[in-house]
């Protein structure tokens, strides 16, 4: 396979600081703004363990911990389970729409709303966001390969799945919904979205960020099968070692 033949503008480590995942662990990213960003090359990336939002390709480099590792499924031989079947035939009412990235009121509304839910929950910071910091936060530029699902109920925004599609899979970026939709189970729901819509393209593999065995929260991503983990970061001209996990559901 081909190096990920792109071009830094921009690269930088993180100051080493407390791990958001694993609070006994110290964290350090590596981010890098490339200037060449397309649909191939990011997916040379992709297949190298980095992630994107906005204009920033990241992936974590800490010194003494290796527990993030980099999962994607195999979108030819996946099959929901029972309980994901489930979960489609709830939100079979949700109507589902995909186009290049965009900013309305809905969007911060929902955004909005969804962290506000996440910090009275789960206690996550609770914060609310700008036009300007939303553009800067996920989108960044009008890259080709950028995309976003939105989910309507009847008329009403409900969704967003921010997604980047290349021909060597699709990368999961981020979701947010209405809170109220919570019940039906809108993350599991977007993640089967965006499986059989890289299984209707072709496209070989969906990849779900970083998975870490010890964090609970991070557990659903393992529900995907068959899905295979990155046995190691490699510079951009070695070829990366993705390996089958057992299934563990």
């Amino acid at each position: 396979m081909p190096a990920a033949e792109v071009t830094d503008l921009v690269r930088v480590q993180s100051e080493p600081h407390a791990c958001s995942y694993l609070p006994e662990e110290t964290a350090c990213f590596d981010y890098r703004v490339c200037g060449d960003l397309n649909a191939d090359n990011f997916g040379e990336l992709l297949r190298r363990g980095w992630r994107r939002f906005g204009l920033h390709i990241f992936r974590p480099i800490c010194a003494a911990c290796t527990k993030c590792r980099p999962i994607r499924v195999v979108t030819e031989n996946f099959h929901p389970s029972k309980s994901q079947r489930r979960t489609l035939n709830r939100n079979e009412h949700i109507e589902v729409t995909i186009g290049p990235p965009s900013i309305t009121r809905d969007h911060m509304r929902l955004f909005d709303a969804y962290h506000l839910d996440m910090a009275e929950r789960r206690g996550w910071p609770a914060k609310t966001t700008t036009p300007e910091d939303y553009f800067e936060g996920f989108i960044g530029k009008r890259y080709e390969f950028a995309y976003e699902l939105l989910y309507w109920d009847n008329s009403q925004l409900v969704g967003v799945g921010l997604v980047d599609i290349t021909p060597l899979g699709l990368s999961s970026a981020y979701f947010f919904h209405d809170p109220k939709w919570r019940e039906l189970g809108p993350g599991t729901f977007s993640a089967l979205t965006e499986l059989r819509f890289a299984q209707s393209q072709g496209l070989p593999h969906v990849y779900l960020g970083y998975w870490i065995e010890q964090n609970q929260s991070m557990t659903y991503k393992s529900r995907y099968q068959p899905h295979e983990l990155l046995s190691r970061f490699v510079a951009d001209d070695e070829e990366p070692d993705w390996r089958l996990a057992p299934d563990k559901q």
